[in-house]
């Protein structure tokens, strides 16, 4: 059985910083590209950024670029997104993301910049 937990978000002010992390099971974790895509509250889910299996291939949606850093550890089965210069916008609940037989995504976080 797939399974993603998101952890690591929290309240922070406006131009903090926070490190998200998803710990994966149930499937061979490193041969699979994972994601992050939020959801602020009463919009449609967004995504954040997506790495390649390896880790060579890395995109971020504009929203996200220059701000967020996503990378893994195929070693402990764990996708991590650093956010930093964290904005009142980036309010949401945060979730990685995998494709196996369609689109998987687990239990998110809750980010939560103000001041």
């Amino acid at each position: 059985e797939v399974q993603l937990l998101a952890s690591g978000g929290g309240l922070v002010q406006p131009g903090g910083s926070l490190r998200l992390s998803c710990a994966a099971s149930g499937f061979t974790f490193k041969d699979y590209e994972m994601s992050w895509v939020r959801q602020a509250p009463g919009k449609a889910f967004e995504w954040v950024a997506t790495i390649s299996s390896g880790g060579v291939i890395i995109s971020y949606a504009d929203s996200a670029k220059g701000r967020f850093t996503i990378s893994r550890d195929d070693a402990k089965n764990t996708a991590y997104l650093q956010m930093n210069s964290l904005k009142p916008e980036d309010t949401g609940v945060y979730y990685c993301a995998v494709m196996i037989n369609g689109p998987r995504r687990g239990q998110g976080t809750l980010v939560t910049v103000s001041s």
